[in-house]
């Protein structure tokens, strides 16, 4: 713990710690509705918007594994990381962590937006939940990289 380095901000925290938890809903339920097969809530399967399309889609597999679990795995993860709790720790390389963890994040989520719009020609509602879940917690996570990620360790 380095001593010198100021808190994070409690706002940073709690934002960054509700998103995971957000993050981890909108995963289960597309992880959920992949294993059974169900429709989706709020998701038209016709024209432009179409979940179904795009969760079925070759795409919606990477490594053999369906990205949903990859997702949700993703934001497990995070909930843990930006638990105040683990925040607290005040950790070099727990903010690392945080920080490659997020940026690997958003880089599979622009791969997956254009595969969206370049190749599968749909959009998934749900999909986009996630997307824009990873986006605001790299945006929130961010605000702290430049008082924490970068300090010196001792």
């Amino acid at each position: 713990m380095d001593n010198e380095t100021p808190s994070t901000p409690r706002g940073i925290v709690w934002a960054s710690f509700v998103l995971s938890i957000v993050g981890v809903v909108i995963s289960t339920y597309l992880v959920i509705a992949h294993y059974k097969g169900v429709t989706f809530f709020a998701c038209p399967d016709q024209g432009l918007i179409n979940c179904a399309t795009v969760t079925t889609s070759a795409q919606s597999k990477f490594l053999g594994l369906p990205v949903s679990n990859l997702g949700l795995a993703f934001f497990l993860a995070m909930v843990v990381i930006n638990s105040p709790w683990v925040w607290r720790r005040n950790s070099l390389l727990l903010d690392r962590i945080r920080a490659a963890s997020l940026l690997s994040g958003m880089g599979f989520v622009l791969w997956l937006i254009a595969a969206e719009l370049l190749i599968i020609d749909h959009i998934c509602l749900w999909c986009t939940g996630v997307h824009v879940v990873t986006f605001a917690l790299l945006i929130v996570v961010s605000r702290t990289w430049r008082s924490e990620l970068f300090r010196r360790s001792n």
